[in-house]
């Protein structure tokens, strides 16, 4: 009796390339669209009026891992020149597990001088926040971070 190994048994080599590519795919799908939650699907559909944004352009600074979510800070940047063909009209700040979506939508224009806008926000649990930047020829541009917080803030139901 011969040693099972990969080379010679079909089912199990099979299994583990299924497995990797699952692995292969959940890697990627964050950078390839937006998640599926129907509340921050509309939200994006309505700022974005249906286009889909692409991944690139827009830099969301923020930390990983957040102590308390009551404060966090977040710096949203956009690679662009400002000038009259290529400038940022709005970059909007978006989240996937608050009991609101769009936390804020920032109008710039070409007397703003850089794209880049700094704030703080509230976060209910762990989730992706999203970044999206609207440019003057109409497209969408994301970036988006995994956030874990460990103290949550803005609960729905919450009783006192």
């Amino acid at each position: 009796m011969t040693p099972t190994t990969s080379t010679n048994n079909p089912a199990l080599r099979r299994r583990v390339l299924r497995a990797g590519l699952c692995i292969g795919v959940l890697s990627i799908s964050p950078r390839l669209a937006l998640p599926a939650d129907d509340n921050f699907r509309a939200a994006v559909t309505a700022l974005t009026g249906g286009r889909v944004p692409q991944t690139g352009r827009v830099r969301l600074d923020l930390s990983p891992l957040v102590e308390n979510g009551n404060a966090v800070p977040v710096s949203l940047s956009v690679d662009s020149p400002m000038t009259a063909a290529d400038h940022v009209r709005r970059i909007a700040l978006l989240t996937e597990r608050n009991p609101q979506p769009d936390v804020a939508v920032f109008q710039l224009s070409l007397m703003s001088g850089r794209a880049q806008v700094s704030t703080r926000m509230r976060l209910a649990t762990s989730q992706t926040v999203w970044a999206l930047a609207e440019l003057a020829d109409g497209s969408w541009w994301q970036h988006g971070v995994n956030v874990i917080v460990t103290l949550a803030a803005c609960v729905e139901g919450e009783s006192s």
